[in-house]
């Protein structure tokens, strides 16, 4: 079935807009425009609007359980504090390189991946990095690393290296994973899956990149349900507000000869289910 209409949360040119994550002690909704150097807020209570500018390619920003943020960037993970300071917690620039996608996991370590700018095959990573900066490559053979997530018990990774076209699930036991397999292949004609999101009821929504939609799959790997938007290159989507009941999505331009009037700026689908509430990084 198709979900019901969206909403124009925040109306914006982001050349990549990506990673949106609600941060619950704030009231707020982080997302970041990778390419533009940028990180956004957004409260959904008062409309009110930051934007941060960084001094490299972005790949995701999440919250610290102590405030400030954590982020993915080109050359490495960096920490804020919330004064504004800033340093390397993990740095390791590799020529050509770019961090993407990340997401925190249930025992508060950060899931970054990597690409290579020109999408190479190989030349991405999927690591788990702790708040002493510790890293564990988990997956070195990757593409575009893009959509991470967990199920409601934590015992599911799904994952999404975005030219296989394959959401895939791993099993997942203290921060190892095992049993790679499909849970959801995107037919040909349908766009490339990107970021994902897990709800309370451990469906996984897929933001589809050439695609003009988000889809949400069941455990099982069953299409049950279609939100379509009016711009192509959908990126990512998390829940959030209050209740952990609208769905935000972020979109993109990049690459557009003629981008439609709303590419690249951040959709909601009010009610649009139950989400479940984050994990702030441990570091």
């Amino acid at each position: 079935m198709t979900a019901k209409p969206y909403e124009v949360a925040v109306r914006a040119e982001a050349e990549l807009g990506e990673g949106p994550t609600w941060d619950a002690a704030t009231g707020r909704l982080i997302w970041i425009d990778i390419l533009g150097c940028r990180v956004h807020t957004y409260d959904p209570a008062t409309g009110h609007r930051t934007v941060r500018r960084t001094e490299q390619h972005v790949g995701a920003v999440k919250p610290r359980a102590g405030g400030g943020l954590v982020m993915n960037l080109r050359d490495g993970v960096g920490l804020l504090d919330p004064d504004g300071g800033f340093r390397w917690l993990h740095h390791e620039p590799v020529p050509g390189r770019r961090a993407n996608d990340a997401a925190v996991a249930p025992d508060g370590t950060l899931w970054a991946g990597t690409m290579r700018y020109d999408e190479a095959p190989g030349g991405g990573t999927l690591s788990r990095i702790a708040g002493d900066g510790t890293v564990d490559v988990v997956l070195d053979d990757v593409a575009v690393s893009n959509g991470t997530g967990w199920s409601p018990d934590g015992r599911l990774l799904y994952y999404i290296d975005s030219p296989t076209r394959r959401v895939d699930v791993f099993d997942h036991v203290d921060g190892r994973v095992s049993g790679r397999r499909t849970l959801a292949e995107i037919e040909d004609g349908a766009g490339f899956p990107d970021g994902l999101t897990v709800d309370a009821d451990g469906c996984v929504w897929v933001a589809l990149w050439q695609g003009s939609a988000v889809r949400r799959y069941t455990p099982d790997g069953e299409l049950d349900r279609v939100i379509e938007l009016p711009v192509p290159l959908v990126t990512a989507c998390a829940f959030g507000g209050a209740g952990l009941s609208d769905l935000y999505i972020t979109t993109a331009r990049v690459g557009l000869t003629e981008p439609p009037a709303l590419a690249g700026s951040l959709f909601v689908v009010p009610g649009a289910g139950k989400g479940m509430a984050q994990p702030a990084f441990a570091g």
